[in-house]
């Protein structure tokens, strides 16, 4: 639901009431993560997707029903052989959609309006909804603020609330979307519950360490990869808005001074592309021990190495150095700027995702790799 945030807190804005379906669980070649969204408004405007639009007029459905019924559902959609023209999905997937009535008189609207409200805004927030259980708590929900503070509630059990504020703090804390298993109570005690938490968080960082024309490339495939990008170089003829129109921001400062002071998290990247041992060294010696997603370095083989050497008598041990993607990037056989860019987002990608970088031509491999909101064996609807 928060990823068509924008359309959707304007919509709130305006009085408008409409239903949300969410995607909450997947399984196999499904086309859309858990929290990709569908929304139907009571004139019958429609923004987002859930499937790419393989089920997209049955789900339309599900939302005017929920309009008119104010019943949240829970919908599983998956390829049909006996129907070619049934609702599925033609690659083969398997998708759970929860469907939310947001009306002005719905006990719901009062905490997606403000979790809609902060992810337009682009600040953090969670919100968790619950998917299976008794009929009296599906579809409520809980908006939690990265401080741990949330707003709304489940009308269950009061410990309830706050366990499940205390859970989505953490995925929160990881920028992370999908869903929880809880007992009614707050822990295990009571029937299960099944709970969804989406998740909004400001783009990542992906800072590039020397304005050379590779950075320049890759400043442009990173803003396309929804990061928030950083040039910093310390020589100012070089880090400039004219070569690098496209970056978020740039900084003229010794590379290992401004990483030193700048704010960098779990989703953070950081791509060193100085090649030159006086600002890489130091660089990645601070690099390396902190708590970042990636750190890779430009050079050859014979660069990697004299650098490691170099690392190791400055007190880089062999376990940090574990973390250095470098030669930076997957064998693309590149050589432009643009290539060798491509290369460095490739590696970036799977490693984030888990993904192996081998052709998916023949391979045995799955093509999603992400583990978070899959399918339970079995979801019983909540109405």
């Amino acid at each position: 639901m928060l990823d068509v945030a924008d359309e959707l807190n304007r919509w709130a804005e305006q009085g408008r009431d409409f239903a949300v379906a969410t995607v909450v669980a997947v399984g196999g070649s499904a086309p859309r993560q858990p929290g990709a969204a569908l929304a139907v408004d009571a004139d019958g405007t429609v923004v987002g997707s859930v499937s790419g639009g393989c089920v997209e007029g049955a789900v339309y459905e599900l939302c005017a029903q929920a309009l008119q019924d104010g019943e949240t559902v829970l919908e599983r959609f998956g390829y049909s052989d006996e129907d070619a023209f049934a609702a599925g999905l033609t690659c083969g997937g398997v998708i759970d959609v929860l469907v939310t009535p947001v009306r002005a008189a719905d006990p719901v609207r009062p905490v997606v309006a403000s979790a809609l409200a902060a992810a337009a805004r682009g600040e953090a927030a969670a919100i968790a909804r619950i998917v299976t259980g008794p009929a009296e708590l599906t579809g409520r929900a809980v908006l939690v603020r990265p401080d741990g503070s949330y707003d709304g509630g489940f009308g269950g059990h009061p410990e309830l609330d706050r366990t499940v504020a205390a859970e989505a703090g953490a995925f929160l804390d990881a920028g992370r979307t999908g869903t929880l298993e809880i007992g009614e109570q707050g822990s295990r005690c009571g029937a299960p519950l099944t709970v969804l938490v989406e998740t909004s968080v400001p783009p990542p960082r992906m800072i590039v360490f020397g304005a050379i024309d590779f950075a320049s490339a890759l400043v442009r495939i990173g803003k396309f990869l929804n990061y928030r990008v950083t040039v910093c170089d310390a020589r100012p003829v070089f880090a400039t808005q004219t070569r690098f129109p496209e970056a978020d921001e740039i900084v003229v400062e010794w590379p290992h001074e401004y990483l030193g002071r700048t704010a960098v998290d779990a989703r953070t990247v950081l791509c060193v592309l100085t090649h030159d041992a006086k600002f890489d060294v130091p660089l990645l010696r601070l690099a390396l021990r902190l708590p970042v997603a990636y750190v890779g370095a430009l050079g050859s083989r014979r660069t990697h190495l004299d650098r490691n050497q170099r690392l190791r008598e400055v007190g880089v041990t062999d376990l940090e150095l574990v973390r250095l993607r470098s030669p930076i990037g997957l064998d693309l056989g590149a050589r432009t700027p643009q290539g060798t860019a491509l290369s460095i987002a490739s590696e970036i990608v799977a490693d984030r995702r888990g993904g192996s970088g081998v052709s998916l031509t023949g391979a045995h491999t799955p093509i999603h790799h992400d583990g978070a909101g899959k399918l339970p064996e079995r979801i019983e609807s909540v109405v």
